[in-house]
């Protein structure tokens, strides 16, 4: 049987071996029907329209998933192009305002990996010139927030959220955050928070917003050296066979080749056992997310 024509709940065929498929269960499973479930049919007799193959769905339901991001792009980073050619999907978190903002977000797309604005917050501690351009304050007020946060936004080409840059300041304090979220609540984004701050608000708030907790778990190049990037994403792996699933981050940069190289080596040891998968694509399954993005 075609099981393309069982998607079709108007065609008359998947109709007729519908009604055939149920009348031969009753016969032989006593009565109960089963095989009309086998047919493409729920308990009510209406016709499945997923069209999901099977294999797919339980291969998705078997393997945890990890979503790898790399940050810092948007300034022609050493490491970009080895984290382009990795053969997995990423996330790629792209700095506003620079030389290459644009241009990487625009490579990654057609790469088929997920774009979100790397958004400059304060730390509570660093150089104000590693922030960049366009960072949120804690001394701004909450329309100069907004209109910092719509720029990032509108710089960065096919985002589909936000993470933060440093922030260590700022995502613990409660006022400047739901100006940020409420962008993102308006824009049809999600925030991802790096976790820079472990008494962070983000989460707390967005949920109190409507918006998706999702949360850093794993840094990967803590140690800027290839085996520890390695381990780390073993880490990453074991944490998602425990938890279903883990977001992890690592950075382009002054080590963003040895971090591109530790991700390679450590890919084939886990690719059997999970799934790299787009942060979209994690936060569509496990917060149930389908907000249309909404552009300028």
């Amino acid at each position: 049987m075609n099981k393309n024509r069982l998607r079709h709940p108007y065609s008359a065929y998947a109709k007729v071996a519908a009604l055939l498929v149920m009348v031969i269960g009753l016969v032989i499973g006593g009565g109960h029907g089963n095989a009309a479930l086998h047919a493409g049919q729920t308990p009510s007799g209406q016709l499945r329209t997923n069209t999901q193959e099977p294999s797919a769905r339980a291969d998705s339901a078997v393997h945890p998933r990890i979503a790898i991001i790399i940050d810092d792009f948007g300034n022609g980073m050493r490491g970009t192009d080895e984290m382009f050619a990795l053969p997995i999907k990423l996330t790629v978190a792209v700095m506003p305002f620079l030389s290459t903002s644009e241009a990487d977000a625009r490579r990654a797309h057609e790469r088929g990996f997920d774009v979100l604005v790397h958004l400059p917050m304060e730390p509570r501690k660093g150089k104000p010139e590693w922030l960049g351009p366009g960072a949120v304050l804690s001394s701004l007020s909450d329309q100069e927030i907004r209109k910092r946060v719509e720029a990032a936004v509108d710089h960065v080409p096919f985002a589909v959220g936000i993470n933060n840059h440093m922030g260590s300041k700022v995502t613990g304090d409660e006022r400047v955050m739901r100006a940020v979220l409420s962008v993102c609540k308006e824009r049809g984004l999600f925030f991802v928070d790096s976790h820079t701050n472990y008494r962070s608000v983000v989460g707390q708030v967005a949920e109190q917003m409507g918006l998706p907790r999702v949360e850093n778990h794993i840094f990967l190049d803590d140690t800027h050296t290839a085996s520890h990037v390695t381990r780390q994403l073993q880490r990453a792996g074991k944490w998602a066979l425990d938890h279903k699933y883990c977001v992890t981050i690592g950075h382009v940069g002054i080590k963003g080749k040895e971090t591109a190289a530790g991700i390679r080596s450590g890919i084939d040891n886990l690719k059997n056992r999970v799934q790299f998968v787009g942060i979209s694509d994690l936060v569509k399954d496990e917060w149930k997310w389908n907000s249309r993005l909404i552009f300028p």
